[in-house]
Order: structure tokens, then C-alpha cells, then sequence
């Protein structure tokens, strides 16, 4: 009879109900397919009671921090904006597990929070796309992919969302083999497994509901030019128009004019790096291609209703976000 592989899941206050449960559903899959017990799993919080996910749901702890895991595998469920999270007996909890040789891994947010236990260094890892650009800033000298999961040596993480069941069926077939790994994913449906290396986003095209190639030139341009922005010049050679043919085409598909889709990028990235970094208003202007933080922060309040210090804090205004 095959030994039984001890799961741990360390949930955190925020963490995300699908990634947890695309996490955890296949193993248990794994094990009524089988017909015998393959893997087994723990619940752990910081303060062993139970945790709340971001939509409310709680889930019973089996054990806090006050013991080690006694398990062979560690996945850190982490949601919201992990930057927030300040409790340093968590990361000198994993600090300890990592010491022990078990191997771990960060779901969506779970992967910053190993960042921060300093438990990614020398090792390919990803997370959610939202905090890539808050994971580069912070961490340089990591290696983040921005891939969907990433499986390198004893450390594996994913984007969160559906990529959990992609990389827990991976994990599935390089210790059970492939055709349990594919039993469990057709019993969810999931008629096509993904691979690591396959991208988090939707490509431009189904993103901008568009297929003009000349638009999509322009498009993929500014998103990767967000701190030294180009002129609308340069994006107009780059898709072979003119800048008035250009235009034409950002008011015709999209209803934004050049400039203004081009701020609203910069700014989202903004508001990215101010909620999930401790960057100055001043730096992350600089990182969006801003010349002075007065510009940033008037273009940043004309968008979100609230400035750059507000959004930093928390503070919460009746205004909506402005599109």
C-alpha cells in the first residue's frame, strides 16, 4: 500500500475560497479514484481558529503555529493584498518548515507571502498577475515568471484561481502517474489540463474584443512601455498609421481616445504598486512614467476618487472609481 502523503494548507485571513478549493478538491478526487487513502491534508492559521475566505466563508483550523505541521507538503493560501499581512511568527513558522526540508508552496497571494520568509530566493516561482509588478519591485532578485504554475525543486506556486487545479493535477501525475492525474481532471471537467509555462491573461485580442492587427500593435506597445510611456507618434509607426488613423481607430474600438487609455494603464499599475509595495507616491509616479508626483497624484484622484495617500491607507470614500 502506497505511504500516505500528509497536505497542509496555512490559510490566511483574505484567502481566495476557489484557489483553495481547486487546491485541495483534486486530492481528495485522487483519492475516491484510486480507492485507497493517497493523500491526506491539514488545516493550519496562524492562531488555530477558524479563517475567514475574502467572501466570508470560514473554514476550521486543526491546528495554529504553536507546533510544527508534521507533514510533506505545505501550501500557503493567500488572497486580498498579502503586503498587508504583518505577523512575523507566520514567516518564522514557515522559515522552520522549510528548515524541516518539507517542500512548499504559495497559491495566488501565498507566493508573496514566501517571498517575504525569504523562502523564494534561488527559485523559478509565480503569482497572480495582479501582484507580479508589486513582486519585481520588492523582490528583484527573484525570479518571477508570471507563468501560471511553477514546479522548481522543493517550492511550487501558482496564480491562484483555476491554475491550482492545474498545478495540483501536475503534482498528481509526477507521483501517481498520468492516467489518475487525467481520471481526476476529466471527473471536474477540466477537459484540456494546462501546462506551467501557459500564459495567466487573456491574450489582447479576446481581452480588447478586437482583431485588428494594427490597433493590437499600438495596444501591446503601451503595456509594455508603462514607465517610459511612448509618443503617440511612435505608437502610430509601430502599427503602420498614421497618429489621425490611429486615433480613429482607439475612439472607433475602444471609445478612449490614445492618451487617455494610455493613462488609465499607467494608473492601474499605480494603484497596484501603492496598495502592494512600500514605494513613495513620488517613486511609484516615476515607475508609471510620471514627471512630478502633483501630476500623478491629480490624475490618479480624476480616476479613482481618492489620492495616491488616501488609496495607500485604506481610506475608504463614497466615491466610485472613474472610468
Amino acid at each position: 500500500m502506497p505511504a500516505v502523503l500528509r497536505i497542509g494548507f496555512l490559510l490566511l485571513p483574505g484567502f481566495a475560497l476557489l484557489s483553495y478549493g481547486c487546491a485541495v478538491e483534486p486530492f481528495r478526487a485522487a483519492n475516491d479514484l484510486a480507492g485507497t487513502k493517497l493523500y491526506e491534508w491539514v488545516h493550519i492559521s496562524p492562531d488555530g481558529l477558524p479563517v475567514r475566505a475574502s467572501n466570508g466563508v470560514g473554514i476550521m483550523a486543526d491546528q495554529g503555529l504553536a507546533r510544527p505541521g508534521q507533514i510533506d507538503l505545505l501550501f500557503v493560501c493567500a488572497g486580498g493584498n498579502p503586503a498587508e499581512f504583518e505577523h512575523p511568527a507566520t514567516l518564522a513558522w514557515l522559515r522552520a518548515e522549510a528548515a524541516r526540508g518539507i517542500r512548499i508552496g504559495g497559491i495566488s497571494g501565498g507566493a508573496y507571502i514566501l517571498a517575504r520568509a525569504g523562502l523564494l530566493q534561488g527559485y523559478r516561482c509565480t503569482a497572480h498577475w495582479d501582484y507580479v509588478p508589486a513582486m519585481a519591485e520588492r523582490f528583484p532578485g527573484l525570479t518571477v515568471t508570471g507563468a501560471l504554475f511553477e514546479v522548481d525543486r522543493d517550492r511550487c506556486t501558482c496564480s491562484g484561481g483555476t491554475a491550482a487545479l492545474d498545478m495540483m493535477l501536475a503534482l498528481i501525475e509526477a507521483a501517481q502517474g498520468r492516467p489518475l492525474a487525467r481520471a481526476v481532471a476529466e471527473w471536474f471537467l477540466h477537459t484540456r489540463p494546462r501546462a506551467g509555462d501557459e500564459p495567466q491573461r487573456m491574450g489582447l485580442p479576446e481581452r480588447y474584443d478586437t482583431n485588428h492587427p494594427s490597433l493590437l500593435a499600438a495596444l501591446e506597445q503601451m503595456e509594455r512601455a508603462i514607465e517610459d510611456p511612448l509618443p503617440r507618434e511612435a505608437l502610430a509607426t509601430s502599427a503602420g498609421l498614421s497618429v489621425r488613423q490611429l486615433e480613429r481607430l482607439f475612439r472607433g474600438h475602444l471609445g478612449l481616445t490614445i492618451g487617455a487609455h494610455y493613462l488609465g494603464l499607467r494608473l492601474d499599475h499605480a494603484r497596484r504598486l501603492l496598495r502592494q509595495t512600500a514605494l513613495s507616491v513620488l517613486q511609484v509616479a516615476m515607475a508609471c512614467g510620471f514627471v512630478s508626483a502633483a501630476h500623478f497624484s491629480r490624475a490618479y484622484a480624476a480616476r479613482f476618487g481618492r489620492s495616491p495617500r488616501q488609496d495607500r491607507r485604506g481610506e475608504v470614500t463614497a466615491a466610485r472609481p472613474r472610468r
